[in-house]
This record gives structure tokens, sequence and C-alpha cells, in this order.
């Protein structure tokens, strides 16, 4: 067997498909919008893996696709075929990467279109911002609710939706066996002195109060608020993500990733993810930058510069 050239390895890699391990083919890298794909799409993704790869395909924790066993001379068969489907192969590289979503459009907690806000930004940022160079990586996590199934807090930037209660008293009878209390997960939520009360200090924004009480005490929350996280990594070197001091709205969201990512590219250096940045300058200097607009004025500028290098130690 021919040993593949290392340019060719990493050429490849650049365009979505990964070596596999021990062979001379490669995988793969199916990317969705949201981890949402249709029944046409995923008998497409199957015919491909049976047309150029091995035959099967592998799920991803990114809700990605791979399809494994794709020979070197396949990989612009396999990116065309797929192409057909309006489905793209990529995922790699110090780039924003592809964006996960959890079933909170579907799941009976969540509290927003988990679905609609992740394609949305996937077609500002994976799609538009394609061809941007970032330091390292970057990855958007979209979470419907605190029970944090697609780990906003573990992601470069994730966003958790939240519906914050609102109570009119009034309407309460301080009832012995309250259907709120019994049902907040926090237990934040109990009968004082004849009134509901919710103690901020536990409750958790989730949700699941709303509507609750049959008398209309827990008035209704159609509009939810989003927590951010920032800088947050998992694997060899874990950050729990910084979340930011205040909810935002839906309609701040896409600025607020432009900004971070942004802030990222002109503070980063090269190799450093982004909450190493934080740590290193202090998430109230990316809280200052993201309370201005000043990084989307400049936005040309700052994509247009050069990395950073890190610098080097003259006393090492």
């Amino acid at each position: 067997m021919a040993k593949l050239p290392q340019q060719e390895i990493a050429r490849v890699k650049a365009l979505g498909f990964l070596r596999n391990r021990g062979q001379d083919t490669f995988s793969a890298r199916v990317v969705s919008k949201n981890g949402v794909m249709t029944a046409e799409q995923l008998k497409h993704v199957a015919e491909c893996a049976e047309k150029y790869g091995a035959g099967r395909t592998c799920f991803t924790s990114r809700l990605t696709v791979e399809i494994p066993g794709v020979s070197l001379d396949d990989v612009d068969n396999v990116r065309d075929f797929i192409a057909q489907a309006g489905l793209v192969v990529g995922g790699t590289g110090a780039k924003v990467r592809p964006l996960t979503s959890c079933k909170g459009t579907t799941c009976v907690y969540g509290n927003a279109d988990t679905q609609r806000i992740c394609a949305k930004l996937f077609d500002t940022f994976y799609t538009g911002w394609g061809n941007v160079t970032l330091p390292h990586k970057f990855k958007i996590s979209v979470g419907g609710c605190p029970n944090s199934c697609m780990k906003p807090s573990l992601n470069d930037f994730g966003i958790e939706a939240h519906r914050v209660p609102v109570l009119d008293l009034e309407k309460c009878r301080g009832c012995k066996k309250c259907v709120v209390s019994d049902r907040c997960p926090m237990h934040a939520a109990g009968v004082v002195d004849g009134k509901l009360h919710i103690d901020s200090q536990k409750c958790a924004d989730c949700g699941v109060c709303v509507e609750l009480c049959p008398f209309g005490v827990m008035l209704p929350v159609e509009t939810p608020v989003f927590a951010v996280y920032v800088g947050g990594t998992w694997g060899k070197h874990t950050r729990t993500g910084t979340r930011l001091s205040r909810y935002y709205t839906e309609e701040e969201l896409e600025d607020l990733v432009a900004k971070t990512i942004l802030w990222y590219r002109e503070n980063g250096y090269k190799k450093e993810r982004l909450g190493a940045a934080i740590d290193r300058l202090g998430v109230e200097a990316l809280e200052a930058a993201l309370a201005s607009d000043d990084l989307l004025k400049r936005k040309d500028a700052i994509l247009a510069a050069d990395l950073l290098e890190r610098p080097v130690c003259v006393n090492c």
C-alpha cells in the first residue's frame, strides 16, 4: 500500500475528511445545521456510505455524521454527492465549528425553539464566517433549559434558554398542597405566610413552574431569555464557561456571538482557546467590549489583521 503524502492528509482534513487510524482511507464528516436532517437527507448520506465509503455511518458528539472508508480519490465525489442533498462536508480547523442544538424545539422542558436559533446562527457564522481563521477552534451550542443536555457551559459560546417566573400574588390562595412547590425541581418555591414565595437564590428560571398554578398565580411567560457562557472547554484542558452577568434576548444573540468572535480574534494568541484568553485578560475586559458596538464597527479591520503570536519568554 502506497504511503499517503502528509500534505494530502492535511489538505483533505481541512475539507472535513479525517484519516482512519491505521488505514489509507478517510471519514467524511457530514455537517447538519442543527443536528436535524430530513429523512431524504439521511437516505442520501446512507447511499453515499454505500457508494463511496465502508457502508456504515458514525454519529459524533457534535451532531455530525461521519462516513468512514472513503478513499483519497473519492474525496471530491463525496463532496459533490453530499451537496446534492443540501449538506456539506467540513467541520475542522481553527474556525467556527459545527453548531450543536438540543431538542428544545420539541422537548417538554424546552423554553425556546433551539433548532431554529441554531440553524440561523449556523448560516451566519459557520457558513458566512467559514473563511475566518481564528486562534483555535470555536464551538457554539444552543440549549433549551438548565438541564444542560447540550452542555452550553462546556462550549466556547454556550446559549441556554430560561423563562423567568412572574407571579400575581393577589390570586394566591396559600394552598396547603401547592402544585408549584411540589413540582419545583430546585425546591425554590414554597408557601410562606400564606403566599407563594420563590427563593431567587435557588431558582434556576427553568420554566417548569410557569402556568402550573390552577388559580393563575404563575403568569404566562411567552418570551424566553438566554444565559450565555463563554470560554468553556472539555477534554485535556477543562474549563467551565464563564456565565455573563445578565440575560440576553434572542434578538441580541447574533451580535453577541459576532462580538465574542471578534474579541477572540483580536486578543487571542495562536493556538489559545477563548477560555484561556479570558483568564489571561479578565472576563471584565470581554464584557466591557461586548457592551459596546466598537468591535462590530472595526469588524473588517479585525478580520484582516494577522493573528497574535504568543510572546517569547526571555527568561525561559
